[in-house]
Order: C-alpha cells, then sequence, then structure tokens
C-alpha cells in the first residue's frame, strides 16, 4: 500500500430520491478520502447505501427525482455539480466500475472484445479498431483469461462466472483508470473463484497503483484484501477505521453482529450461524436516533439521540463510530460464547 494526498475526496454526502411512497434517503452523510494504492472496504447490508455512494461518486444516480448534496472532488475537483460532459470524460478513463453481475452488464448479443473495443474508442479517438482490439487482448490475458486471441470473439454466455467478472475488470481497466469501483465483485462465485478475483484485485491494485473501492456484504472477503474498512448501515456510516481496528477491536454493535455471523474454522461447527435480529428499517421512515437502536440488545435511553460518528478511544484517532456505549464497557458486551459478536435479541 503506498498512501499520498488523496485522489478522491467525499465530504458528507447526502442522496434522496423522491418516491411514491415518500422521500427516500439512501445516503446520509457520508465522508471518505482514497489515496492511491490503498484499498477502502465499504461493508453492510443490502439496503446499507453502499452501491448508491458508489455509483453517485462518477454520476450515475442523477436524475429529475434525486437529490445531491455535499462535495465530491477527484483530483481537486468537484464532481457534485459537473456537468454531464465532464463525468462522461471522468467514467471509465479516471474511475471505472466493476458492476455486480457481470451478466446483465455486457449486452448478450455482442462479443465481449467489441464491448471493450467501444469503450476504449469511446474515449480515445486516435486508437484504431485493430489497435484497441489488440490492448483488448492485452487485458484478457492480464486478467488471467487464457488463449485471449481466441476468447475476445466469444459472447457473454460463453464465460463462466468467473471469466465473464475477469473480463468486467478488464473492460474497467481499458483505459488505465486512476479509481476502480468493485461493486460485489465475488457475489454468485464459488469460493474458489471468488479467492482468484480477489487475488487479481488485490494483485492490480498493487502493480497499478489503484485506488479501490471495495463494496461487499461479507467481511470475509474483505479481511482478505482490504486496508481501511468503512461499515454502513441505513445509509450512515457506523464505524470506520483500518481492518485491524474493525476487525480485532470493532466498536459497533452492527459491526459485532456482522463479524459473529462468519465462520470460524478454529471453533466447533455451532448448529446455527448467529444473527442479528429484526430488519434492516426502511429509508422512508428511520427511527429516531441510533438506526440501529430497534435491533441492539444493548440499546439504552442515550440511543434515543444520534450519535456522532467519532473516535471515542485517544490511542486510535482514526477509528471512529456511533455508538453511545463506553469503549470499556464495549469490550465486555461483545464477548459473546467467547468470540465477538451480537447478543441474540431478548425473546
Amino acid at each position: 500500500m503506498s498512501v499520498g494526498p488523496a485522489l478522491l475526496s467525499v465530504d458528507d454526502l447526502r442522496v434522496g430520491f423522491a418516491t411514491e411512497g415518500g422521500r427516500v434517503q439512501a445516503v446520509d452523510g457520508v465522508s471518505l478520502e482514497l489515496a492511491a494504492g490503498e484499498m477502502l472496504a465499504i461493508v453492510g447490508e443490502s439496503g446499507s447505501g453502499k452501491s448508491v455512494t458508489a455509483q453517485t461518486l462518477i454520476g450515475l444516480t442523477r436524475s429529475h427525482n434525486a437529490e445531491v448534496k455535499g462535495s465530491i472532488r477527484f483530483r481537486g475537483e468537484e464532481l457534485v455539480d459537473a456537468p454531464e460532459r465532464k463525468l462522461q470524460e471522468i467514467r471509465g478513463s479516471e474511475i471505472a466500475m466493476v458492476f455486480q453481475d457481470p451478466m446483465t452488464s455486457f449486452n448478450p448479443i455482442y462479443r465481449v472484445g467489441a464491448q471493450i473495443v467501444e469503450a476504449i474508442r469511446a474515449h480515445r479517438d486516435d486508437v484504431s479498431r485493430s489497435e484497441a482490439r489488440a490492448q483488448v487482448v492485452e487485458l484478457l490475458d492480464s486478467v488471467g483469461i487464457r488463449d485471449a486471441a481466441r476468447r475476445i470473439d466469444d459472447y457473454p454466455h460463453e464465460f463462466s462466472g468467473g471469466m465473464r467478472q475477469r473480463a468486467m475488470i478488464a473492460m474497467g481497466l481499458a483505459l488505465a483508470p486512476s479509481v476502480l469501483i468493485a461493486d460485489e465483485p465475488t457475489t454468485a462465485l464459488d469460493v474458489t473463484i471468488q479467492a482468484q478475483i480477489l487475488r487479481l484485485i488485490e494483485q492490480l491494485n498493487r502493480e497499478r497503483g489503484l485506488a479501490t473501492i471495495l463494496i461487499t456484504h461479507d467481511l470475509g472477503v474483505v479481511a482478505e484484501v482490504a486496508d481501511r474498512v468503512m461499515v454502513m448501515y441505513a445509509g450512515r456510516v457506523v464505524e470506520e477505521g483500518t481492518l485491524d481496528e474493525v476487525f480485532y477491536d470493532p466498536q459497533h454493535p452492527y459491526t459485532w453482529g456482522l463479524l459473529g455471523s462468519l465462520t470460524r474454522l478454529d471453533r466447533p461447527r455451532p448448529k446455527r450461524l448467529p444473527q442479528i435480529g429484526g430488519a434492516p428499517p426502511s429509508l422512508r421512515s428511520l427511527p429516531g436516533g441510533c438506526s440501529f437502536r430497534p435491533r441492539c440488545p444493548h440499546e439504552f435511553g442515550r440511543c434515543l439521540e444520534l450519535p456522532p460518528l467519532t473516535p471515542r478511544q485517544p490511542e486510535a484517532a482514526g477509528h471512529c463510530d456511533r455508538c453511545w456505549l463506553d469503549p470499556e464497557d464495549k469490550r465486555g458486551k461483545r464477548e459473546v460464547d467467547g468470540r465477538i459478536g451480537l447478543e441474540a435479541p431478548a425473546p
């Protein structure tokens, strides 16, 4: 990891959508900084605001019913109010995104290579079709697709799930971006292919000095590759810190629940994995105070007031969380059956 000045800075990002059922506040006050060579993992359940945050960075949530507030600065240039033409220049060439499902991201009636060639030539007028095709062969080979010169003319359905995801990563890298956003890149892949894709992203991050955002709900994936971790719940960041801080000294009960749901090879196999009780709240009507309060067995009176995202331990200035519990008290409450976890809710 080579961390220097921030390439991407996000400050107090808020994204809301007007719907027939009322206003949905999908992202509420997210801030982050990302430097070259750094990998940031954004973790949380479905609906926590991870993907909306990422898509907003490149303007994909712009619509007549969306309201975006805050600041997104790339190399010091503001993107929130940037014209669409400017965002089109940045997408792919400077900030690239690998989407969750490559089967629906690729057009099924066009050959995989032709789609990547089109992406290159849309940004580079001076590159001929034959030159772009040669680049694509090199890209497919670099992401581990064997016999790339032949596979370039295959259709998406002729690739396996892992190969489609590799091809999607190749498309993301086609214009040598500075920032790569990988949105659930290992979803629906078996564990062997999942490990290969993670290793590939980690290798590319290291070799190319990419600033990488990895979006996932799986903390097992995060443990393999991330430098820093941001945990989101109901549109807000509830904890952030280095990988070691979040994994070995988690401060928010929601993070305890996520960690407690992971299988452990060094422990006896449980009859059933622990789970977080209840369900995430509707973003149209969040509970007052801490959004996790209705599902938290450690709720107390002060939880009716929204905690700020702030460091609560002098020795860890970059480790922030949104929980009113005292850090010493947390260390006792997060131990469940000899491991970090969330107590089962009272019946």
